[in-house]
């Protein structure tokens, strides 16, 4: 019975909902909140060329690989090892780790998805939208300074994930993604549309999408623009942790996994770079410096909105594209989460979904409180709250950590070995892996991935 858990888990229902629920996880607040920010950091157009670049031969490969391991095991990254290399048992301590990097990732990006629906229900409301700028200023800080405004819309997202990973994959994952992956795309095309239209948006799209040497320049060199590109491209797919596994478990051998992996890519690349549409014209339209870092989402642009006709109903549209974006990626965490539950204890769907509800809103709650009540914690120093050491635990070492150990084991004898990760790769139609990439992936990817390892470590040392 347990041999096969994909008849126990079910399957996607189509080619179509595999690559939305897969996009939706990569889709995050990566691509609409710190990619913008990252690309005015970073010089505009030379950081998006670098990006698009480390994305191809960085991104694709191991997301292919996570697609393998998880199509060819049926299991989620709990059990992935022990299915594929049953008497390697040294392996199986990565799947812990993996389980372990999905919880902590739900542990602060529920928060935060929380300020996402907070926003738009303040803009449903009109409490924004009628804010002076000055009280557009403070109203970030209130929130985050709230207790039970931070916990409550926590706490609704928590729900809100769980109901829909209970009801099954393709009547709950599957359907729900779906209308919140097409819904996303159709508002972020008619918000890009709405800035292209602003008197700004002109100057807006060179500073975008034009490579100038003098911004290189003047945030420090091409090498720290490479660098964070390589960063940025690594992170925004949301590998080393299983989450793309898991669909990868869920999926048919009709289709190529190559193919597949490109599709998701774009869809992640199209939603970051519309992004950068909608913000960067209507910053140079409102004299607003694009390189305002992470306050640009909740302090800039609600003053851009304020001064736009109509500015309530883009405020509201745009962080419901922004709940959208966020939520996409906690219901596939979940669902990651909740299947680990039924491949490791043999656990019901709906017994794994009431027990990780309980785990996963208990231990949102300090992050939650990490502003306010506990904002006395600051682990990685002053002004570093419980959110910063979650995400750095996440984003600079078990994301980079977890790809490095998933190009080893799919390069190398000792693991699961390169033909056997090709063979899974290319069955089907579609575009295959080329065994030339050999030696790249065996010998040079697993050095990009630990510099970028060792880079996001001493970030805070």
């Amino acid at each position: 019975m347990w041999g096969y858990e994909i008849m126990e888990r079910e399957n996607l229902k189509s080619r179509l909902g595999f690559i939305l629920v897969s996009a939706g996880c990569a889709i995050g607040i990566g691509n609409v909140w710190k990619f913008p920010y990252v690309v005015g950091q970073n010089g505009g157009g030379i950081f998006v060329l670098f990006y698009i670049i480390f994305l191809l031969i960085m991104g694709m490969p191991v997301l292919t690989m996570e697609f393998a391991m998880g199509r060819k095991s049926r299991k989620s990254i709990v059990c992935v090892y022990e299915e594929l290399v049953p008497d390697k048992k040294p392996w199986r301590i990565h799947g812990y780790i993996g389980v372990f990097g999905n919880y902590m990732l739900m542990f602060f990006y529920t928060s935060v998805a929380g300020w996402m629906l907070d926003y738009f229900f303040k803009y449903l409301v009109g409490d924004i939208s009628s804010a002076s700028v000055e009280e557009t200023t403070n109203m970030f800080s209130a929130m985050l300074a709230n207790p039970g405004e931070m916990v409550f819309w926590m706490f609704v997202i928590v729900v809100l994930g769980i109901v829909i990973c209970s009801v099954g994959v393709q009547k709950g994952v599957e359907r729900i993604t779906k209308v919140m992956m097409i819904a996303l795309l159709a508002l972020i095309v008619v918000l890009a549309v709405n800035s292209l239209m602003l008197p700004g948006a002109a100057e807006g799209l060179k500073f975008y999408f034009y490579p100038d040497l003098k911004q290189v320049e003047a945030v420090g060199g091409i090498g720290n623009v490479i660098s964070a590109a390589m960063n940025q491209s690594f992170f925004t797919l949301s590998l080393g942790i299983g989450a793309m596994l898991i669909f990868g478990s869920y999926l048919n051998k009709d289709r190529a996994l190559l193919g597949e992996s490109i599709s998701i890519a774009i869809l992640d690349t199209f939603v970051a770079i519309v992004s950068g549409l909608i913000i960067f014209p209507a910053c140079f339209t409102y004299g607003v410096q694009p390189d305002s870092g992470p306050n640009l989402i909740f302090i800039t642009l609600p003053k851009i909105f304020n001064e736009m006709a109509l500015g309530r109903v883009w405020g509201a549209l745009f962080f419901l594209f922004m709940t959208f974006a966020s939520l996409s990626t906690i219901i596939a965490v979940f669902e990651n989460i909740i299947c680990c539950g039924m491949d490791k204890l043999h656990w019901s769907r709906k017994k794994s979904a009431i027990i990780n509800f309980i785990i996963i809103a208990l231990c949102s709650i300090p992050c939650a409180l990490g502003y306010n009540l506990l904002s006395f914690i600051q682990p990685l120093g002053e002004g570093k709250m419980i959110l910063d050491l979650e995400d750095f635990i996440v984003s600079n070492i078990l994301l980079p950590g977890g790809s490095l150990v998933f190009v080893i084991f799919c390069t190398n004898k000792f693991g699961w070995g390169f033909d056997n990760y090709i063979e899974e790769a290319n069955i089907g139609d579609g575009l295959k892996v080329p065994k030339g990439i050999y030696g790249y992936c065996k010998f040079i990817l697993p050095i990009i991935i630990f510099i970028i390892l060792i880079q996001g470590i001493m970030a805070v040392l």
